[in-house]
This record gives structure tokens, C-alpha cells and sequence, in this order.
């Protein structure tokens, strides 16, 4: 009978009908039935595929139709062509490409494991295999050539979990023989982040040079200073010394060598690598570092930038919040790309200056809402712990304060601002040995709301309000005359601007250019002053013009924090990358800041 005949379609099912005895039902009614006007169809499923699966896998356990036979380390698996197709497209390409596999009953599975891959083969039957810490990464490297993706997925979770200082390395070079990326980018960042109990076991002593080179290559390495990168290097040689001395050159150009401590530096590494010559060059470009401190943005490199654990935490204290002044702080993590809370302030305070000396948070003047002060508080920062310090000669907010100098005794200057009656152009100096505020000479111009910034062993202080009008001028102080000069001024007129030094230069960053009071006139953009041609260059605009932000110099960036964009006080936080000329947005404020002070801390533990 064909099936495109109906009429003998219709014949055949009268016939049927007309025969059937057993349903005892008229043939009209089962007409009517067959053509039921509900136009929904109806889908019954009872578990088939279950029940099919569970029905194959019987086969295979009693080796029942199968059509090929797996042998690997003279194991022999019988199996079925179509299961193994059908869950690995290594088989699948095997049994229905045209390779001559195709046609064999018995394949020889080279250099493959008989018992992970008799797991692997029970798997495709039952969906269902068993991980194990001594046995998954076989399990892995056969699934992976297998092209089981969700058994290797799964056996990279486990791995993933199993992670611990003493095998994160070993995991790492395996998953990248495998090309599992994942499992790589996890476990290199596992061993990042933990290198300090890393380089203490077997695996970190038994590295080939070359794996150790990329691991010192990374500045995500996660130690309290750089003397620990500089340990393990020197810890690795001497392990197998003859064989490893030859390396140190090598694995010196990726240690941060002008970052380490003058005493380390010649207490450890000149009397241990200075008799080499390739490593001479290394050691002098160090001293250099530490001997020529203007200098330095000439011997900039990228072993002078700091590793990110070391870069220490960026600090945002108080400011604007809408609610007439925050007293609270926030500390940001670079590592994490995240802020918490840290502690509030002694004393409200608003428009104050900071300065970190010595692991010492000094906060300077300011204004608590009625009167401008001039007290000063400490906070030590290894005991989170107030003290008070002498209160300076004038009543000063809207001031700049900076720290001149790199040693344990270096002066803290307070400069310009405003005492409640008219602005200042005075200028006094803390002297951490006598404990004493000093008035040094005074500005040539009165300017509050200024930026104030060290570079090169001189104090600046750019723009800012006189009263009368925003300043473009830049003044340039020298200690050692105690002499004020004037600079090159800016492009724009800025009050309420912040300054940032960096790489040899000077960062002009935001503020505003009109009254105040008004909603227009804050600015984006952004210049640089170089002081050996005495320029001013424009540079990659912000992205949202304001004025009050703060700024930092995290490492070898420049942060900008919180600000005020004439309508509302901004939590946007974003980081200059010198060398692209581009920003990009960090983790933002937890509240929106303006008129924050922003300094950089230590590390939590720092190398002594």
C-alpha cells in the first residue's frame, strides 16, 4: 500500500475499524473521535531517555551488541560506537569522519590511561564518574583529549578547590600543558596571592628558571616588600648553587632593585651578586635611585614601579558629603579594587590639609563649621591611635600641606589658606625634633583653595582664590634659599584644584575657574608642568569636570577622588595611567566626597 494513496489510507483504516471487536465501540462515534475539534497537542514523555540510556548501559555491562573495543595498556573496554559519538567529538570524528578507525572493531588508544579512561567510558553510559584528588589529573588529561568538555570542566572545579600553597604551582604548569585557561588563571592567581607561603615549599625550589622568571614578571605578586621577591631569588640559587649561580642576572632584572632598602641593598644583595659583573649595572642603577632622588624620572623603569601589595593603601578623609561634612574615612585596597571603612576623625573638620610622616597621619587646620582652626592631630597608623600635636602659629582652612623630604625627620609645610577674615600668602614649617611650628617666607601671593605638591626637592603651590579672582600663578619654594619664585602659570585659572607629582612632574587636575557659587565654570581637563623647560602641557581630559577632588600618587599612578560637579558631591574614582595618557574608573566611594584629603599608607605590614 503506498502511502500517498488515500484513498486506500481511508480503506485500510475502515478495515480496521470494521474488524475491531475488543473497544465494543460504534464506528461513527470513533470517527468523531479521531476528528475532536481542540486544536492543542499534547506531548507524553515517561522518563524514555532515562530509561534508553539505562538500557544501554546494561548492553555495555554485558557486553551485549557492542561494535568496538577500546584497548589501552592492554586493557580491553568493549563498547558502542554510537554512545562514545555521541558524548566526545574525539570519537565522534573517529567513527563517522573517514578516518580508518571508522572501520575497525578493536582501536589502540596510545599513551592513554586504561583506568581513566574506563571511568571516562562508563561516564558516556551514565552521566555519573567519580573525582579524586590522586587520580583526577589523569582523569583530566584524558577527558581533555577525549574532548569530554564536561567532565574536564568539572575536573578543573575540583582542581580549582584542591587549591593549596604547597601544589598551586604544580597545578598551574599542568593546567597550561592542558590548555585549561581557566584552571591556569585561577591557579597563577591562587599562587599570586599567596606567594609568601609558596616560595617555602618544594615545588617553588624545584621551578626551572624560566617558570620562575614569569612568576617575578607579575606585579600582582602579593608580598610585604620588595626584599621578599629579592629572598626568594637568592633562596632558589642557593638551593643548587653551581648549577643556578649563572641565572642571577637573569632573575636580578626582574627584581625591583631600586625599591629595596639602601641596607638591603648592600647588606645582602652587593655582597652577594656584586662580584658578577652583568649584575654591577643592576646594582648601580639602584644606588642611583636612592643617591639621586631628583633624578629619578630619568631612571624611571619597570623596576622602579612598586609591585601592587607594596603599593600601600590609598586613604580618603572627610570632605563634603551632604551632610555638611563627613568626619568618617575610607580606605581603598588595590589589590582588591575595593574601599571599606577605616575610622573617623578626632574633631570635625572641613577644608583641613594631610600629610603621612613617618606611618603618622597629620591632619592640619580647617574649619569645624563656626571658626577656622588651627589645631593639629596625629593618628598613628600602627597603633590607630590619637595624639595632638602643637597647633600652628595662624588659624588657617582651605590650606595645602605637604611633607618636604624622604627622611624620618623631614618638615611638614602648611601653606596660604584663609583664617576666617582674609586669605593668606603665609607659609610655616613643622619641625619633628623641636615639635614646633615655624614661620618660613611667605608666598608672593595670598591663595586658598590651592593645590599644593613636592617635586624635586622643591614646594609648589598652584592656583587657588585671592580674594579676587582664581589664580593661574605658580610659585616655586627652595628651601635651602627659603625663597619663593614664580613659575610658568597654568592654561586655565583653577581654585579648588588638586596637584599631584609624579615621574618628574607636576599634575594639574579639575577645579573651577568662575565664582564658586556658580553651577558652570568647573573644569575636566588636565595639565602638566615639566620644570626643566618650565611648560605646561594638556592632557586626557576627566571624565566629569568638578572641582574639590582629591588626589594621590598610588604607586606610580595618579588617583583622583570624589569631587564636586556644581550639583552634586561625587563618589567617581579614577587612575591616570601616564604612559597611555588615558583614565579609568576604579571602585567608587561608599558616599560622595568633596574637598577630601587623599594620601597613600603603608602597606599593612611593612619590611623592617
Amino acid at each position: 500500500m503506498s502511502a500517498r494513496d488515500p484513498l486506500n489510507s481511508e480503506t485500510a483504516i475502515d478495515n480496521v475499524s470494521t474488524n475491531s471487536t475488543d473497544e465494543g465501540l460504534p464506528r461513527d462515534f470513533s470517527q468523531i473521535s479521531l476528528t475532536s475539534t481542540s486544536k492543542q497537542d499534547e506531548f507524553y514523555s515517561n522518563g524514555h531517555s532515562e530509561l534508553a540510556l539505562k538500557n544501554l548501559y546494561g548492553y555495555y555491562r554485558s557486553q551485549t551488541l557492542c561494535d568496538v573495543v577500546l584497548i589501552a595498556e592492554g586493557c580491553r573496554i568493549p563498547a558502542h560506537k554510537v554512545v562514545l559519538s555521541s558524548c566526545s567529538e574525539y570519537f565522534a570524528a573517529m567513527f563517522t569522519g573517514s578516518m580508518k578507525e571508522a572501520k575497525l572493531n578493536e582501536i589502540s588508544m596510545e599513551r592513554v590511561d586504561s583506568t581513566a579512561l574506563q571511568s571516562l567510558v562508563h561516564y558516556c553510559y551514565t552521566g555519573v564518574i567519580e573525582l579524586k584528588e590522586e587520580s583526577v589529573e589523569m582523569l583530566l588529561a584524558t577527558a581533555s583529549l577525549l574532548q569530554l568538555h564536561a567532565v574536564t570542566k568539572a575536573c578543573c572545579t575540583f582542581l580549582m578547590n584542591q587549591l593549596d600553597p604547597c601544589n598551586s604551582l604544580g597545578i598551574a604548569l599542568f593546567a597550561e600543558q592542558q590548555s585549561c585557561l581557566a584552571l591556569h588563571k585561577s591557579a597563577l592567581e591562587y599562587t599570586y596571592q599567596h606567594f609568601m607561603e609558596v616560595m617555602k615549599q618544594p615545588e617553588f625550589l624545584s621551578l626551572h628558571v624560566d617558570q620562575l622568571a614569569n612568576l617575578l614578571k607579575s606585579d600582582d605578586l602579593n608580598v610585604t616588600a620588595e626584599e621578599d621577591v629579592c629572598d626568594c631569588v637568592l633562596t632558589w640559587v642557593h638551593h643548587d648553587k653551581d648549577n643556578r649561580e649563572k641565572y642571577l642576572p637573569t632573575l636580578l632584572k626582574l627584581v625591583k632593585l631600586p625599591l629595596l632598602s639602601s641596607e638591603y641593598l648592600i647588606d645582602k644583595v652587593e655582597q652577594t651578586c656584586g662580584k658578577i659583573q652583568e649584575c654591577q649595572p643592576l646594582i648601580m642603577e639602584a644606588v642611583k635611585w636612592h643617591l639621586l632622588p631628583e633624578r629619578r624620572g630619568l631612571l624611571a623603569s619597570y623596576r622602579t614601579r612598586p609591585r601592587t601589595s607594596t603599593i600601600g593603601r590609598l586613604l580618603a578623609i572627610g570632605g563634603m558629603d551632604g551632610n555638611k561634612g563627613a568626619s568618617n574615612m575610607e580606605v581603598y585596597d588595590p589589590r582588591t579594587n575595593t574601599w571599606s571603612p577605616y575610622m573617623r576623625m578626632g574633631t570635625r573638620r572641613l577644608q583641613f590639609g594631610v600629610a603621612v610622616l613617618q606611618r603618622k597621619l597629620i591632619i592640619v587646620g580647617g574649619r569645624d563649621g563656626l571658626k577656622t582652626l588651627n589645631t593639629v592631630d596625629c593618628l598613628d597608623i600602627a597603633t590607630m591611635s590619637w595624639s595632638t600635636l602643637a597647633p600652628m602659629n595662624t588659624h588657617r582652612h582651605g590650606l595645602g600641606v605637604a611633607v618636604l623630604g624622604d627622611g624620618p625627620n623631614a618638615p611638614v609645610y602648611a601653606v596660604g589658606g584663609h583664617d576666617g577674615w582674609i586669605y593668606l600668602n603665609s607659609v610655616e614649617r613643622w619641625d619633628s625634633i623641636s615639635r614646633s611650628w615655624t614661620v618660613v617666607a611667605p608666598m608672593a601671593g595670598a591663595r586658598s583653595t590651592c593645590g599644593v605638591a613636592v617635586l624635586g626637592g622643591r614646594l609648589y603651590a598652584a592656583g587657588g582664590r585671592d580674594g579676587g579672582a582664581c589664580l593661574r600663578s605658580l610659585e616655586c619654594y627652595n628651601p635651602a634659599t627659603n625663597h619663593w619664585h614664580n613659575c610658568a602659570p597654568m592654561t586655565r585659572r583653577r581654585c579648588g584644584l588638586s596637584i599631584c607629582a609624579a615621574g618628574g612632574y607636576l599634575y594639574a587636575l579639575g577645579g573651577h575657574e568662575a565664582p564658586a557659587n556658580t553651577v558652570g565654570g568647573r573644569l575636566a581637563c588636565v595639565e602638566r608642568y615639566d620644570p626643566n623647560t618650565d611648560t605646561w602641557t594638556l592632557l586626557a581630559r576627566l571624565s566629569y569636570a568638578r572641582d574639590a577632588i582629591g588626589s594621590c600618587l598610588l604607586g606610580d599612578k595618579i588617583v583622583a577622588v570624589g569631587g564636586y560637579d556644581g550639583a552634586q558631591y561625587l563618589n567617581l574614582v579614577e587612575i591616570y595611567d601616564t604612559e597611555s595618557n588615558t583614565w579609568r574608573n576604579l571602585a567608587p566611594l561608599s558616599i560622595g566626597r568633596a574637598g577630601a584629603a587623599v594620601v597613600a599608607i603603608p602597606p599593612t605590614n611593612t619590611y623592617l
